[in-house]
């Protein structure tokens, strides 16, 4: 296993009782479901690496961020392990666009009553934590 933690940065981002959610592509958590997100930079505020992430992702610029959670998760088979802050955002109505073809497949505005499957494992660790989580 990597010796190293890594901090990572997920952005839900909120539109009409929906979350935005991209299905993730030649990464660890290949072929699951996840909020737009990625790594923190040295220097580089929660906030900064959120919007500069769902930038870089979706092509969506944020106009709120509020901190929310945070998960400890644990990739045995790819012996990664990350600490994940959750942030809670808004946009535009602009529609996401997939900015990083080598990963991400899709983007969809998903209820959180109807989530696709398989989700992604912060996503998992943070609803396991935040049962009662609504939009």
């Amino acid at each position: 296993m990597n010796k190293a933690v890594r901090v990572g940065v997920a952005v839900i981002i909120l539109r009409n009782n929906r979350i935005l959610l991209g299905e993730r592509i030649g990464s660890h958590g290949a072929n699951t479901w996840a909020t737009p997100g990625g790594h923190l930079e040295l220097g580089e505020s929660i906030e900064q690496c959120a919007a500069r992430e769902v930038l870089e992702e979706t092509g969506l610029t944020l106009t709120a961020i509020k901190k929310f959670q945070f998960t400890n998760d644990i990739f045995e088979q790819e012996a990664k392990h990350y600490i994940t802050l959750f942030v809670i955002a808004s946009c535009h109505d602009n529609e996401a666009q997939i900015m990083e073809p080598d990963k991400c497949k899709q983007w969809q505005w998903c209820s959180l009553d109807n989530l696709p499957q398989p989700l992604f494992l912060p996503l998992i660790n943070l609803l396991n934590e935040q049962p009662n989580f609504k939009c």
